[in-house]
């Protein structure tokens, strides 16, 4: 019997955010220049003793990296978790993460890029609402707008709409389901592994960035090849940043989809662009391709009144 969703208790200033590493080492400079955007908003800030670990290409190793993040989950004085970078080794930790301690301890958690693999991951396992918005060091050099989206997403009680500041539609239609998603490279190295994520009856949506058109037209064959793909309900599709031509991504997409009748709007600034938009994983939406919207059926989080 699957479990209900949980949604994550908002956050509001003078709360305590809680920011891990379960990637790669990162700039301090870009670091601190993202904490301040979160402490002028009016949040404390919480930084683990060993957030700033390296061993090699990584912030430490997969078991430290893993046991920081449960450990942010489990403190009481947290209400959110902000990634600090992607880069590489999100899905490394996956085997260590204690997924009944974080359903335990629900909170916000925020990334994107690499940090998909935990997004994904702990919203099937945990049936928690994850958030793919920007990361610690992306703040810092990201525009208003990225950062209102966040504290909009985080911190608000109201259902969120998005609408494509470059709207394009390759398949016209309406179509309501579970929106999942995230880069597209990182969605498919789960495949074949125990942390493979399921699509069916959702709203999908992916971007990604450097991968030349060719690498993306692999990568949606192998979900297409592997049933990855059968029963979804609609495509959503943020930037492609160093990605070749839009028009060239577009039309693989296009060409990827041909046998569903689904449809598919992109131009949404989520992912690896200027902006980078704030959107749940896990929460219901309706996709209207017509109207070129994404809305959501319910608000992301839940106030306390207690």
């Amino acid at each position: 019997m699957e479990q209900p969703l949980v949604k994550p208790q908002a956050i509001c200033p003078g709360d305590t955010i809680g920011i891990a590493a379960p990637a790669s080492p990162f700039d301090r400079e870009a670091f601190e220049r993202g904490v301040g955007v979160l402490e002028s908003a009016g949040y404390r800030v919480k930084i683990p003793d060993n957030l700033f670990s390296r061993k090699g290409y990584l912030a430490g190793s997969d078991i430290e990296r893993a046991s920081q993040l449960i450990k942010l989950f489990e403190d009481e004085s947290i209400k959110a978790i902000l990634c600090a970078r992607g880069g590489f080794g999100s899905m490394k930790v996956l085997p260590s993460l204690d997924f009944e301690a974080i359903r335990a301890n629900p909170k916000i958690l925020v990334g994107f890029s690499d940090i998909t693999a935990l997004l994904v991951t702990i919203y099937a396992r945990c049936q928690l609402v994850t958030f793919h918005g920007p990361l610690v060091t992306s703040l810092g050099t990201g525009p208003e707008k990225t950062c209102t989206a966040l504290i909009d997403a985080i911190g608000s009680t109201l259902p969120l709409e998005f609408k494509p500041s470059q709207p394009v539609v390759l398949n016209p239609g309406r179509a309501s389901g579970h929106v999942v998603g995230g880069n597209l490279t990182s969605i498919c190295h789960l495949l074949g592994t125990p942390y493979e994520p399921r699509f069916d009856g959702h709203l999908l949506f992916f971007e990604d960035r450097g991968e030349a058109p060719y690498r993306i037209d692999r990568m949606l064959s192998q979900l297409y090849l592997g049933g990855h793909l059968d029963g979804i309900a609609g495509i959503i599709l943020g930037s492609f940043q160093e990605c070749g031509s839009l028009e060239d991504v577009y039309a693989i997409v296009k060409e990827a989809f041909r046998y569903m009748d689904i449809p598919i709007l992109a131009g949404f600034d989520i992912g690896h662009g200027t902006e980078n938009l704030t959107v749940p994983i896990g929460l219901e939406a309706h996709l209207d391709t017509e109207n070129g919207s994404l809305r959501f059926q319910e608000p992301a989080t839940y106030k306390d009144t207690s």
